[in-house]
């Protein structure tokens, strides 16, 4: 199971840049401040990073909905580059089912999908109408959807975030560094593992799967 931006696309970069603008624009606060702030607090979404970087403000809202609305030119501008490609075409030979779970609308993550040539067995966005969310719905949604059990599953995000919710489904999680450093994925948790791209992970697991 993967996180999508910053995991299997990269569209960090292009997103900070746009919250910080945004911010900078909305909420008065200095452009360099507003894009390091977006970053240390990655892993959530734009409405509940807003709360934890200017609590209360009356234009958190509209932030988060202008937000919203432009970050669609970064995610068409975003395909997955040919390592990743490589990586998941690699766990999928090893008979790996390959899920996205973003906390991106669905219809962003459905376009994400329709685009590439990769095909996904799920992939899974914030959907309010289907109570499904990133974390323990969308684990339990695949699940259900694929026959497996929680067991089976192993998460890969760029975030530090992304690995408190493994922790609380029970799953396994694997940093993939970027918006994160190996460093930082290793003070959550020492005992860790991080890797710097999808193919590197798939040599991992093929490695552990044979040993």
């Amino acid at each position: 199971m993967f996180d999508l931006d910053g995991t299997l696309i990269d569209t960090m970069g292009g997103f900070a840049d746009l919250a910080a603008e945004v911010m900078a624009k909305r909420l008065g606060l200095d452009l360099a401040l507003a894009r390091r702030r977006y970053m240390e607090t990655s892993g959530i979404p734009f409405r509940q990073q807003l709360e934890v970087i200017a609590p209360g403000h009356a234009q958190n809202q509209a932030s988060s909905d202008e937000f919203e609305e432009r970050k669609r030119a970064v995610c068409d501008a975003t395909s997955m580059d040919a390592d990743t490609i490589a990586g998941l075409e690699r766990m999928r030979a090893l008979g790996l089912r390959i899920v996205v779970s973003s906390n991106g609308a669905q219809h962003f993550v459905d376009d994400f999908a329709r685009r590439e040539t990769f095909k996904f067995d799920l992939a899974l966005g914030f959907d309010a109408s289907k109570a499904l969310a990133k974390g323990k719905p969308h684990v339990e949604h695949t699940c259900a959807s694929l026959g497996l059990s929680v067991a089976d599953i192993v998460f890969c995000g760029d975030s530090l975030k992304d690995g408190e919710l493994a922790d609380l489904c029970g799953i396994p999680f694997v940093g993939r560094t970027g918006t994160f450093t190996r460093e930082d994925f290793l003070g959550r948790d020492s005992h860790g593992v991080a890797v710097d791209s999808i193919l590197e992970l798939a040599a991992l697991l093929g490695a552990r799967m044979a040993a």
